[in-house]
Protein backbone atom coordinates (compact mmCIF):
# COMPACT_ATOMS: atom_id res chain seq x y z
CA UNK A 1 0.00 0.00 0.00
CA UNK A 2 2.84 2.48 0.90
CA UNK A 3 4.58 1.60 -2.58
CA UNK A 4 1.33 2.26 -4.35
CA UNK A 5 0.84 5.86 -2.29
CA UNK A 6 4.12 6.72 -2.99
CA UNK A 7 4.39 5.77 -7.10
CA UNK A 8 0.66 7.78 -7.28
CA UNK A 9 2.29 10.89 -5.13
CA UNK A 10 5.85 10.93 -7.69
CA UNK A 11 2.74 10.78 -10.89
CA UNK A 12 0.91 13.37 -9.22
CA UNK A 13 4.12 15.73 -9.15
CA UNK A 14 5.39 14.93 -12.41
CA UNK A 15 2.62 15.13 -14.44
CA UNK A 16 2.73 18.75 -14.98
CA UNK A 17 6.21 17.63 -16.33
CA UNK A 18 5.02 16.15 -19.36
CA UNK A 19 2.28 18.22 -20.01
CA UNK A 20 2.55 19.80 -23.50
CA UNK A 21 1.51 23.26 -24.16
CA UNK A 22 -0.36 24.00 -27.35
CA UNK A 23 -1.80 26.89 -29.00
CA UNK A 24 -3.04 27.92 -32.87
CA UNK A 25 -2.71 30.91 -35.15
CA UNK A 26 -4.59 31.78 -38.10
CA UNK A 27 -1.93 32.77 -40.64
CA UNK A 28 -4.79 34.48 -42.78
CA UNK A 29 -5.75 37.05 -40.09
CA UNK A 30 -1.64 37.49 -39.42
CA UNK A 31 -1.45 38.57 -43.28
CA UNK A 32 -4.31 40.63 -43.25
CA UNK A 33 -3.53 43.11 -40.63
CA UNK A 34 0.09 43.88 -42.00
CA UNK A 35 0.00 46.56 -43.73
CA UNK A 36 3.17 45.27 -46.00
CA UNK A 37 1.36 41.87 -46.81
CA UNK A 38 -1.43 44.32 -48.31
CA UNK A 39 0.83 46.27 -49.93
CA UNK A 40 2.76 43.30 -52.13
CA UNK A 41 -0.69 41.79 -52.62
CA UNK A 42 -1.78 45.01 -54.28
CA UNK A 43 1.42 44.98 -56.19
CA UNK A 44 1.15 41.67 -57.35
CA UNK A 45 -2.39 41.52 -58.86
CA UNK A 46 -1.01 45.31 -60.45
CA UNK A 47 1.18 43.29 -62.30
CA UNK A 48 -0.51 39.64 -63.19
CA UNK A 49 -3.14 41.98 -64.71
CA UNK A 50 -0.13 44.11 -67.20
CA UNK A 51 1.01 40.72 -67.89
CA UNK A 52 -2.49 39.43 -68.36
CA UNK A 53 -3.43 42.35 -70.33
CA UNK A 54 -0.45 41.89 -72.90
CA UNK A 55 -0.73 38.54 -73.34
CA UNK A 56 -4.33 39.05 -74.01
CA UNK A 57 -3.32 41.68 -76.75
CA UNK A 58 -1.10 39.23 -78.50
CA UNK A 59 -3.38 36.38 -78.89
CA UNK A 60 -6.25 39.12 -80.08
CA UNK A 61 -3.56 40.08 -82.59
CA UNK A 62 -2.87 36.52 -83.76
CA UNK A 63 -6.50 35.64 -83.86
CA UNK A 64 -7.04 38.46 -86.59
CA UNK A 65 -4.08 37.13 -88.30
CA UNK A 66 -5.65 34.47 -88.65
CA UNK A 67 -8.96 35.65 -89.97
CA UNK A 68 -7.05 37.74 -92.12
CA UNK A 69 -5.42 35.17 -93.89
CA UNK A 70 -7.97 32.96 -93.88
CA UNK A 71 -9.90 35.56 -95.69
CA UNK A 72 -7.06 35.87 -97.77
CA UNK A 73 -5.71 32.82 -98.73
CA UNK A 74 -7.86 31.54 -101.67
CA UNK A 75 -5.98 34.88 -103.90
CA UNK A 76 -2.36 34.01 -102.21
CA UNK A 77 0.35 31.94 -104.14
CA UNK A 78 0.86 28.70 -102.52
CA UNK A 79 4.05 30.27 -101.17
CA UNK A 80 2.95 33.03 -99.76
CA UNK A 81 0.13 31.48 -97.70
CA UNK A 82 2.58 28.97 -96.46
CA UNK A 83 4.96 31.78 -95.30
CA UNK A 84 2.11 33.10 -93.26
CA UNK A 85 0.82 29.92 -91.74
CA UNK A 86 4.37 29.85 -90.26
CA UNK A 87 4.94 33.21 -89.38
CA UNK A 88 0.91 32.85 -87.55
CA UNK A 89 2.22 29.23 -85.91
CA UNK A 90 5.31 30.94 -84.72
CA UNK A 91 3.80 34.20 -83.49
CA UNK A 92 1.45 31.95 -81.23
CA UNK A 93 4.15 29.70 -79.94
CA UNK A 94 5.82 32.95 -79.00
CA UNK A 95 2.88 33.66 -77.39
CA UNK A 96 1.98 30.64 -75.30
CA UNK A 97 5.60 30.98 -74.74
CA UNK A 98 5.12 33.90 -72.90
CA UNK A 99 2.51 33.33 -71.29
CA UNK A 100 4.58 29.93 -69.64
CA UNK A 101 7.22 32.84 -68.65
CA UNK A 102 4.90 35.32 -66.91
CA UNK A 103 2.11 32.72 -65.36
CA UNK A 104 4.13 28.93 -65.38
CA UNK A 105 5.04 27.35 -62.49
CA UNK A 106 8.44 28.78 -61.69
CA UNK A 107 7.52 32.10 -63.72
CA UNK A 108 7.77 35.79 -63.45
CA UNK A 109 5.04 35.60 -61.30
CA UNK A 110 6.06 32.80 -58.79
CA UNK A 111 9.51 34.67 -58.87
CA UNK A 112 7.65 38.00 -57.88
CA UNK A 113 5.73 36.20 -55.41
CA UNK A 114 8.83 35.18 -53.87
CA UNK A 115 10.19 38.20 -53.92
CA UNK A 116 7.36 40.28 -52.23
CA UNK A 117 5.88 37.91 -50.14
CA UNK A 118 8.81 35.44 -48.33
CA UNK A 119 10.40 37.72 -46.12
CA UNK A 120 6.84 38.75 -44.82
CA UNK A 121 6.07 34.92 -44.59
CA UNK A 122 9.86 34.46 -43.01
CA UNK A 123 9.58 37.32 -40.31
CA UNK A 124 5.80 35.64 -39.43
CA UNK A 125 7.07 32.31 -38.68
CA UNK A 126 10.27 33.77 -36.51
CA UNK A 127 7.89 35.09 -34.67
CA UNK A 128 5.57 32.20 -34.03
CA UNK A 129 9.44 30.31 -33.20
CA UNK A 130 9.96 32.99 -30.68
CA UNK A 131 6.59 33.16 -29.13
CA UNK A 132 6.83 29.04 -29.02
CA UNK A 133 10.34 29.00 -27.13
CA UNK A 134 9.37 31.68 -24.71
CA UNK A 135 5.86 30.80 -23.90
CA UNK A 136 7.19 26.82 -24.05
CA UNK A 137 4.40 25.98 -26.30
CA UNK A 138 5.08 22.08 -27.81
CA UNK A 139 3.33 22.77 -30.68
CA UNK A 140 1.31 25.75 -32.75
CA UNK A 141 -1.32 24.77 -34.84
CA UNK A 142 -1.93 26.86 -37.92
CA UNK A 143 -6.33 27.40 -38.21
CA UNK A 144 -5.49 28.82 -41.91
CA UNK A 145 -3.69 25.88 -42.85
CA UNK A 146 -5.15 22.53 -44.21
CA UNK A 147 -5.48 20.62 -41.11
CA UNK A 148 -8.87 20.84 -39.89
CA UNK A 149 -9.97 22.16 -36.16
CA UNK A 150 -13.48 21.02 -34.82
CA UNK A 151 -13.07 23.42 -31.72
CA UNK A 152 -10.90 26.13 -30.29
CA UNK A 153 -11.02 28.07 -27.75
CA UNK A 154 -10.12 31.46 -28.23
CA UNK A 155 -7.90 31.39 -24.76
CA UNK A 156 -5.23 29.44 -27.14
CA UNK A 157 -5.60 31.83 -29.75
CA UNK A 158 -1.69 33.68 -30.58
CA UNK A 159 -2.47 35.18 -33.72
CA UNK A 160 -3.17 38.93 -31.66
CA UNK A 161 0.70 38.17 -29.95
CA UNK A 162 2.43 37.40 -32.82
CA UNK A 163 1.30 40.49 -34.23
CA UNK A 164 2.34 42.71 -31.41
CA UNK A 165 6.18 40.22 -31.59
CA UNK A 166 6.27 41.94 -35.17
CA UNK A 167 5.32 45.05 -34.03
CA UNK A 168 1.58 45.45 -35.34
CA UNK A 169 -1.05 46.41 -32.60
CA UNK A 170 -4.28 44.37 -33.06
Amino acid sequence: MKKLLVIFALLLVSAPAFSQRFAYIDTDYIMDNIPEFRVAEEELQRVSNQWQEELESLFANIERMYRDYQAEAPLLPEAMRRQREENIIERERQAKELQMQRFGREGDLFKKRQELIRPIQERVANAVKELATSENFAIIFDRAGAMTMVFADVRFDMSDEVLRRLGYRR
